[in-house]
């Protein structure tokens, strides 16, 4: 049954950058929608990061990823936009207008004049670790993300991974934890310098090595049997808690099959956020271009363009941006109404 309703803009992604795009759609009085595939909003951050510290995004000293989702989709919500969760977007058809029909996995339809892709890496899950029985520690003391930072007080924890969440874990739990020690594959760890310098500082690291068995009583890990990679030695470590960070599996699904242009399973974009079929932009982690800048604040940057293009192509003789939010009248009401209650 087709949703009532054709919507100037449908944004297909709930994260960070797709609930700013929303916003600032919004903002240039946009009839706009908002789906997310999974229940929650937010995207990976709420999936994997909701403690960790924030703070590559200007004028902000720090925000944990949880504060950072709550206050975008409130931020979001300024204009009343129709938001849906838990809506894996499949199916794509043109009609002879040229508005789009976007049909979910279990039938739903949504019809829509243009389309923002804001779906990061897509659909998304850890990749997990490859030793026999780990499954049957999943509930216990193996983590694939840092969910609650208490959880790890006062423990010996193994983190294995050298990329830049791996890299933020440790240095988040540096303060919460008795011991913090990397195992990482390469002498190489990605992330910021400062952060990997802080990690090299505080946590004891130890490379080119990786994980070869888990050791368990009851159905906790109490050791875990590390090889180093070069020499082939191995030893043993005792853990309270061993947490890996191997790397994050995406999938576009049914997106995969609409003729998007794609490169190094990115959507490839041209500086106006504009994919190679006319009516669709997308913006965030979920593109390419030349010089791109892989932030939250390089998506921040180009969920407005993309919307600053849907406008146009809508109504081509329109301002080519929105004025600044200060001289936004519809804007002024709402935070005048926010400050009377």
């Amino acid at each position: 049954m087709e949703n009532e309703g054709l919507y100037d803009v449908t944004v297909i992604g709930g994260g960070p950058i797709g609930l700013f795009t929303t916003f600032y759609s919004g903002m240039r009085e946009l009839k706009t929608k908002l789906i997310e595939s999974s229940p929650d909003l937010g995207g990976k951050i709420t999936m994997f990061y909701p403690e960790k510290m924030l703070r590559d995004i200007g004028g902000v000293l720090g925000i944990t990823g949880a504060d950072l989702v709550k206050q975008l989709e409130q931020q979001a919500k300024t204009f009343e936009p129709t938001i849906i969760c838990g809506q894996l977007i499949s199916d794509l058809q043109r009609n002879e207008d040229g508005t789009f029909l976007l049909t979910t996995s279990t039938g739903e339809i949504h019809h829509t004049k243009t389309i923002i892709l804001t779906v990061g890496a897509g659909i998304f899950k850890p990749i997990k670790l490859d030793l026999s029985g780990a499954e049957f520690y999943e509930n216990s003391n193996l983590h694939y993300s840092v969910d609650e930072l208490e959880t790890f007080r006062d423990k010996n924890v193994l983190i294995s991974g050298g990329g830049n969440s791996a890299v933020d874990w440790a240095n988040e739990l540096i303060s919460i934890a008795e011991s913090i020690t990397v195992i990482h594959r390469r002498e190489e760890f990605g992330g910021h310098e400062r952060h990997v310098a802080n990690m090299k500082k505080m946590a004891n690291i130890l490379t080119p090595y990786e994980l070869k068995e888990l050791l368990g009583e009851e159905n906790l890990i109490k050791q875990v049997i590390i090889k180093n990679l070069e020499t082939g030695d191995r030893h043993t470590i005792e853990v309270d808690a061993l947490v890996v960070n191997h790397g994050i599996q995406g999938d576009f699904g049914g997106i995969n099959d609409w003729g998007l242009n794609l490169r190094e399973e990115r959507f490839v974009v041209n500086g106006a956020m504009e994919t190679n079929i006319p009516g669709i932009f997308a913006a965030g982690d979920a593109v390419t271009y030349p010089n791109k800048l892989k932030l939250i604040a390089g998506g921040f940057r180009e969920g407005p363009i993309a919307v600053n293009s849907a406008k146009k192509y809508l109504k081509p003789d329109s301002e080519p941006m929105s004025m600044y939010s200060t001289h936004h009248e519809k804007l002024l009401v709402v935070l005048g109404q926010e400050k009377t209650t």
